[in-house]
């Protein structure tokens, strides 16, 4: 069996957009190809991300039409859903895929949009992101992501003492990154101080401690390890994971560790021959500043309930032992939910490529990207590595 590697990226700024949907995903796939040496001939499928277009967009069969305005037409298309872990389970097929021989080169993308833009203010985007919670049990209760996440992070805190500063710092870190991140939502840095005086949303959770919705896409080039070799500073992916975890929340049996992130954590490890102490750092799913904590734990980079104190030692800063997310994070680099998995591949390459600008790490040779979905029932892990 072949391996899969990365060898072309692209990606717009996140934030506000007033590009349609198809316009916003053509500018990422075009990037791609072009940063690959690829046309639309060279590519044998195309699969993509896009959570929440039947809502947003009233767009249901989204395929052909990103596959139209990106030359594709008559390849095979595929759209996934998965909730916030779309296009990292779109990235995953596509892997298998090149793996199995089935398709050779493979465009990989995801986009959405969730801001004002869409013609949807805050109250509407809000209930149509609480549609990937348990419709029985979750939705009609009220609960929104905020809360859901807020009950994690809240029984994490009684096992283990982690406080709102230490949340707090996650934040700091993360906005810090964006600022040296062009592509950020947010690029502006913040304070503890700040963060703890932001209006409270869902104890423990201030304004600052939660993501943006954001509008944007995301896409790469993956293409066999044979082929790749004919392309400038291909990453090799040599590990990807992906689980699910009981859902609704009442049925998890430990509230605090995210069990799908550590199944697929462990699936990637044993398919890339690593442990979590061979990761130079990470790109994880912090949609809230908890969530950070409990990935760190759950991919195996801290010990259960050292996720806190590490974050506010500065340990996950990008001069630390053990970086997270250097792009900034969906904390401030954003959350256009059906980009953001793919967004977190362009972040690994870009890394492992050495091309990541003033948020550059020193030399790193791995990288994991951890992408969650819905209320912690699906978790996408991916490996990658640069080549020697």
């Amino acid at each position: 069996m072949t391996r899969a590697s990365v060898v072309g990226t692209g990606m717009t700024t996140f934030g506000v957009h007033e590009s349609s949907l198809p316009e916003l995903f053509a500018t990422a796939a075009l990037s791609a190809y072009d940063d690959a040496g690829v046309d639309p001939a060279d590519i044998d499928a195309f699969y993509f991300g896009n959570a929440m277009g039947g809502q947003t967009e009233n767009d249901t069969h989204l395929a052909p039409t990103l596959a139209t305005e990106v030359g594709l037409a008559g390849v095979p298309a595929q759209r996934f859903e998965d909730a916030c872990a779309t296009s990292a389970n779109a990235f995953k097929n596509a892997v298998q895929a090149v793996e199995a021989g089935i398709h050779d080169t493979v465009l990989v993308g995801g986009v959405e949009r969730c801001t004002p833009e869409t013609g949807k203010g805050t109250g509407e985007m809000t209930r149509i992101f609480a549609s990937a919670s348990h419709r029985q049990y979750e939705q009609p209760t009220g609960l929104t992501f905020p809360g859901v996440f807020a009950l994690l992070t809240k029984r994490h805190m009684h096992e283990y003492g982690t406080t709102e500063e230490q949340l707090a710092h996650v934040a700091v870190k993360n906005h810090g990154n964006g600022t040296r991140n062009p592509r950020a939502h947010f690029g502006s840095e913040t304070t503890v101080e700040e963060v703890l005086d932001s209006p409270v949303v869902a104890d423990p959770f201030h304004l600052m401690d939660c993501c943006p919705f954001s509008d944007g896409a995301a896409a790469v080039v993956v293409t066999s390890d044979d082929s790749a070799a004919s392309f400038d500073d291909p990453v090799d992916v040599t590990g990807v994971g992906h689980a699910t975890d009981l859902v609704p929340l009442g049925l998890k049996p430990t509230l605090h560790a995210t069990q799908a992130a550590r199944d697929a954590a462990a699936q990637a490890y044993e398919q890339a021959g690593v442990t979590a102490d061979e990761i130079d750092f990470a790109e994880v799913h912090d949609c809230f500043t908890g969530a950070e904590v409990l990935a760190s734990e759950a991919i195996g980079f801290f010990e259960d309930g050292q996720g806190g104190p590490a974050a506010e030692a500065g340990r996950t800063a990008l001069d630390g032992d053990r970086p997270i997310n250097p792009s900034g994070g969906l904390k401030a680099k954003g959350h256009p939910i059906g980009a953001t998995g793919v967004a977190q591949i362009v972040e690994l390459t870009e890394q492992l490529r050495g091309e990541a600008g003033d948020r550059q790490l020193d030399d790193p040779q791995r990288g994991l990207a951890h992408n969650l979905g819905g209320d912690a029932g699906t978790t996408v892990i991916s490996i990658m590595e640069a080549r020697a």
